[in-house]
């Protein structure tokens, strides 16, 4: 079945909830026509307003989007004795030390932190790490593997969709979760983070590019593939920054055990502030 756009979504729980525009209008501090215009699909909520409006309109922000939680797939991937992507830290890791080295300890925060494998690496190399994930049973297999590392990480589980920091970081650090994003959400969803980017910090993002000749992952799912990015598109998000990386490549993977391929675009830009 087809998912429901974003206005449809908020139309059909507005009605059952018995709520006119102009009431759901003053709930959110907006006008009526703004509501008007999501529900015939003129326009989308900002990013930040998402939390607010699902809780008014006793919904989750996955559903106001049109598509189930990622967290019960992930929740069963992560419930193996093993590590499901291992114990290998990202290879960007390595890159991104080069520009920012721990000689102090800069504040990282990994975003879909999976089950912590790359945040644990970095707080063992003497980063200030926070983590989160959208999977409980991947924050549970990561405080144990940051118990077993002596390590101190704030791992915690937060929504890609929901949540905001509430402070700024030296490094924004996510390999494998944006890919997720809706068309319309990605320019605000890297906007709101390279606001809470300090000076000279950075911003070390993938995702998957899709090609016509790489088929689709075989662990992936369907609202995953839902939304495909294109080659460069992540780039062009960071046109104001200094990309020390912006490179396009295809790999190799075994992720729950079937060999297969993917492509990802991959970037390290660096907020350099005016003057």
């Amino acid at each position: 079945m087809e998912h429901l756009k974003v206005g449809e979504v908020i139309s059909k729980r507005r009605k059952e909830l018995g709520l006119t525009q102009n009431q759901l209008a003053q709930s959110v501090d907006i006008s009526f026509q703004a509501v008007s215009k999501w529900e015939n699909n003129v326009a989308k909520p900002d990013i930040e307003m998402l939390p607010k409006l699902a809780a008014i309109l006793h919904t989750t922000v996955d559903a106001l989007l049109g598509y189930k939680s990622a967290a019960t797939d992930y929740d069963r991937r992560y419930n193996i004795k093993d590590y499901y992507w291992g114990l290998v830290p990202n290879s960007i890791c390595y890159e991104f030390m080069k520009i920012l080295p721990p000689i102090r300890p800069y504040r990282v925060l990994d975003i879909g932190c999976g089950e912590g494998k790359d945040a644990i690496f970095l707080a063992k190399c003497g980063y200030e790490v926070s983590a989160f994930d959208i999977s409980a049973q991947g924050i549970e297999k990561a405080k144990r593997l940051a118990e077993y590392n002596k390590v101190e990480v704030n791992f915690f589980k937060a929504d890609i969709f929901d949540y905001c920091p509430d402070r700024n970081y030296d490094i924004i650090f996510s390999s494998g979760v944006i890919h997720i994003l809706p068309q319309a959400m990605r320019k605000e969803f890297c906007d709101n983070y390279k606001s809470h980017t300090e000076d000279k910090g950075i911003n070390v993002l993938n995702v998957f590019v899709q090609k016509p000749f790489i088929a689709p992952a075989p662990d992936s799912t369907k609202d995953e593939d839902k939304y495909p990015w294109r080659s460069g598109e992540l780039f062009g998000y960071y046109h104001d920054w200094l990309l020390h990386t912006c490179r396009e490549e295809i790999f190799d993977c075994g992720s729950g055990g079937t060999p297969h391929k993917h492509c990802m675009d991959s970037m390290i830009a660096q907020r350099i502030k005016d003057g």
